[in-house]
């Protein structure tokens, strides 16, 4: 088993669609280890997404992640940084593959319904920014 960690961004949750997704994502195989509602600040938002502070988009990632609330996950799968990463799609909406929850519930390339880790360390990284070991069954 393997442990990824994912955002449901702040469309997902102003869309009233978080529940809808969740069912998608359990559907997928994935059991839910850790889970919490949090409205990040724009410090936290730099820090999380301080890989990118250099592109041009960080400003514009930063106000999105900002502007209401996100659900914060820790999941659980067999292989489940690759599963989630079909599971959610290509990141631009338009080019994902049918079914996949960027095709059914994202906007475009930013407004994208949900973020996933990339690769094991980034979903290290990813998990501990927003939960302690006590917090992850």
């Amino acid at each position: 088993m393997q442990r990824t960690f994912s955002i449901l961004k702040p469309d997902t949750v102003k869309a009233g669609k978080a529940g809808v997704v969740l069912a998608e994502i359990e559907k997928a195989g994935f059991q839910i280890r850790a889970m919490k509602l949090l409205h990040l600040t724009e410090a936290q938002a730099q820090g999380f997404y301080y890989v990118h502070k250099e592109r041009p988009f960080f400003g514009s990632l930063v106000k999105f992640m900002t502007e209401g609330p996100i659900v914060a996950m820790v999941l659980e799968a067999d292989n489940a940084i690759e599963r989630l990463r079909k599971t959610m799609g290509a990141t631009d909406p338009t080019k994902a593959d049918n079914g996949t929850i960027r095709k059914l519930f994202g906007t475009n390339i930013e407004r994208n319904a949900i973020h996933g880790s990339d690769g094991p360390d980034t979903a290290a990284f990813e998990t501990s920014y927003f939960f302690n070991q006590f917090e992850i069954l």
